[in-house]
């Protein structure tokens, strides 16, 4: 099974698998930033939570220890996390479809040229900006009352509290630099020029199917 990419262009499809995978995971999981509240830990991402309180009860609050997702867009704590949400999620489903599109590649014959490599590595740098710009927004919401609840009541935007940031946080934002700079480099050398036999091959294949129409149209 021969392969439409380089050496290069194989080792540009397992990282941009790798990038894809980790940023995605990380956008999924609850885990990008840490606090508590009644005494349990607590966890959040831009749209999933772990650990929340209800009124149980007499009118007091217990803590129900399990993960979910908020139940509506509009229920996300602030604006910056909801925008976070979208971002983020668009730049994780173009990466995921450009490093579908790489493994493929590798067992495909012509499927990625050098100049569609060079297309789909732009597709990475615009990915991983849109995650960047989603871990950029993520401490905008940090002053939301339902983050202060459980950073006890002195975080703020860029300000943490007492809580601190989770390791799906670096996770999504390592993964977005990895795609921008090291998947969108390799991805110029990543496509096989189309071999000039082949060029040739086509061009008389063309060139005798119009002389032989042109010669059926002056016969008498």
């Amino acid at each position: 099974m021969r392969s439409s990419l380089t050496l290069v262009g194989t080792l540009w499809a397992f990282l941009s698998l790798v990038t894809a995978v980790a940023s995605s995971t990380s956008y999924f999981l609850p885990y990008w930033l840490f606090g508590s509240q009644l005494g349990k830990p607590v966890s959040f991402s831009t749209f999933r939570r772990c650990n929340y309180p209800v009124r149980g009860e007499g009118h007091s609050l217990i803590m129900v220890e399990e993960c979910g997702r908020y139940a509506s867009f509009s229920a996300i704590p602030s604006l910056a996390w909801q925008m976070c949400t979208v971002v983020t999620g668009a730049g994780c489903a173009l990466l995921l479809l450009v490093a579908l599109a790489a493994v493929l590649g590798c067992c495909m014959e012509e499927l990625i040229s050098r100049m569609m490599g060079r297309c789909m590595g732009a597709a990475q740098f615009v990915g991983g900006l849109l995650i960047s710009s989603g871990c950029a927004l993520y401490p905008l919401g940090w002053n939301s009352p339902e983050i202060m609840q459980t950073c006890g009541n002195v975080s703020n935007q860029f300000r943490l509290g007492t809580c601190r940031l989770g390791w799906a946080y670096y996770c999504a934002g390592g993964g977005a630099a990895a795609a921008m700079l090291i998947c969108t480099w390799l991805s110029c050398f990543s496509g096989r020029n189309p071999k000039p036999v082949m060029l040739a091959e086509s061009i008389m294949r063309n060139t005798n199917s119009y002389a032989m129409e042109l010669d059926h149209c002056l016969k008498p």
